[in-house]
């Protein structure tokens, strides 16, 4: 033995420390056969949706049209989302000495309520400016993406209006290389900064068999322009050129859950319809009362005893059904339902048994930042898009009283406010609004914004108010500003202070 030897590992040592690295990676990686059904994929984001993206679209309208929790999901979102009133358009332009432009924001902001009304925002008529904020965002959750093509002519208001198309017609098959060097994916032509320049489009629905009533059956693309389309989805990955539908993590559950519920109504009607069967040794003796489907049956009355002939046992069905545990498990898996669609459980359930004060509040917080970023990515892509499109359209056609280079001045001063939320205790969200504008720490547009409201438009209701009061001679019992003195006794008597 060398004098250095110890110094040397052994066989048995290096596979032991092999083992101890092994054991240091990462878990989540391991390929044993306790994760053989665990799906690896190392494809971009569009070679998993171009042969998916079709069924996935066609499965979540399937659950929109037919499943009452899926229904539920949409209407929370527009609801919530979109709300009775919709994006609210607030222009706050100024002029060159930092001064409010007054008289310029109000002709925009009533000009674009004009253009708004139903039948001119949209290209067929059948929708008011709110109608198609309540459309895209259900289309964005339910089909993952919107198509909007941008129509411009003289015979529209303001030169321009918009035409909403189904993202079906997008041809997701269509990949291709343009003869100028543009690539085509999914239907989408892109540059070399991945860019979209181009959308690829159906002349007409691949699978509407009205179509053939109308034309022939030959299928064409027509190419539009970037900017003539608006495209908004939300991508997960990078060089996402297509949505995915948002039920799309859930949809299976909820496909399931479905089939289950069906089964267990089925099998609970026939549990509460009692029936009998009558067997003999030969099979043949029974002739029955009546004839269904080649077999004898009998008619039984409620509350009646028969005499059975010989040779003959009555034999009775009795289903156990619905089970004990079908209102646990329908309630475990809407849970992990709920999660995948980021809405509260109480919210998609309407299922308010057992639900605290302090539980409700956590969920309606987190559900409400949900909605809120919502909101933010339909202002962001759709709302402020849309209204510069009007404004520019507007102020070429020359139907604003503003000239033409005031587009930037407009465009880019301009704010929209979502609908806001009522808290599920208002007496203590009021409380705690008045301390924190007390205290500094919060602003009167703060608390307007979070009702869905602005500041100028409320100081401006409440003077209207004190002054309609005046004109009608009546005394406000309240004052909604400054500080809050005790109210001093009317104290009659002469100077000497007598009473």
């Amino acid at each position: 033995m060398g004098v250095f030897d110890f110094l040397r590992r052994s066989a048995d040592q290096k596979v032991r420390r092999g083992k101890q690295l092994s054991k240091r990676k990462y878990a989540a990686a391991d390929q044993s056969r306790l994760f053989a059904d665990f799906r690896i994929s190392e494809t971009s984001a569009d070679d998993e949706l171009k042969n998916a993206l079709a069924i996935l679209r066609s499965r979540s309208r399937d659950l929109a049209r037919n499943n009452e929790y899926a229904k539920r999901y949409l209407n929370l979102i527009k609801t919530n989302v979109v709300g009775e009133n919709g994006f609210s358009l607030q222009v706050r332009a100024r002029n060159a000495d930092r001064s409010l432009d007054a008289a310029g924001n109000k002709i925009i902001e009533n000009a674009f309520a004009s253009w708004g009304r139903a039948g001119n925002p949209e290209i067929s008529g059948r929708m008011s400016w709110l109608d198609m904020q309540r459309f895209a965002a259900e289309t964005l959750v339910r089909d993952g993406e919107v198509f909007i093509r941008v129509l411009k002519g003289s015979g529209l208001k303001d030169g321009v209006s918009f035409q909403f198309i189904e993202s079906d017609l997008i041809d997701e098959k269509k990949n291709s290389t343009e003869k100028n060097g543009n690539k085509v994916r999914m239907g989408v032509e892109l540059d070399e900064y991945h860019r979209p320049v181009a959308y690829h489009v159906f002349q007409k629905h691949p699978n509407d068999t009205y179509s053939s009533y109308y034309s022939n059956n030959t299928q064409r693309h027509e190419r539009v322009p970037a900017d003539e389309m608006l495209h908004i989805f939300m991508p997960s990955r990078t060089h996402q050129n297509r949505g995915e539908p948002f039920m799309a993590p859930a949809m299976s559950a909820i496909k399931m859950l479905h089939g289950y519920r069906e089964a267990e109504l089925t099998a609970a009607r026939a549990a509460a319809s009692k029936f009998a069967v009558l067997t003999t040794q030969s099979g043949d003796d029974f002739v029955g009362d009546d004839m269904m489907d080649e077999t004898p049956i009998i008619d039984m009355e409620p509350a009646s005893v028969y005499e059975l002939p010989a040779n003959m046992d009555l034999k009775l069905i009795d289903p156990t059904h619905p089970t004990s545990a079908f209102s646990d498990f329908e309630k475990a898996v809407l849970r992990g339902i709920a999660s995948g669609l980021n809405v509260s459980y109480t919210s998609l359930s309407n299922d308010l048994s057992g639900v605290s004060y302090s539980s409700i509040r956590q969920g309606t917080i987190e559900e409400r930042d949900h909605y809120r970023m919502l909101q933010k990515f339909l202002i962001q892509h759709f709302c402020e898009k849309i209204y510069r499109l009007w404004l520019r359209s507007a102020l070429d056609f020359g139907t604003l009283p503003i000239t033409e280079n005031k587009f930037d001045k407009f465009a880019d001063n301009s704010n929209w406010r979502g609908r806001g939320f009522a808290w599920v205790d208002p007496q203590r969200e009021i409380q705690a609004a008045v301390v924190g504008i007390s205290n500094g720490l919060m602003s009167m547009n703060d608390v307007a914004a979070n009702y869905g409201r602005d500041v100028e438009e409320l100081f401006a209701q409440i003077q209207s108010d004190k002054e309609m009061a005046e004109r009608y001679g009546l005394k406000m019992a309240f004052e909604p500003f400054g500080t809050k003195a005790p109210a001093q006794p009317d104290v009659e008597g002469g100077d000497d202070g007598d009473v």
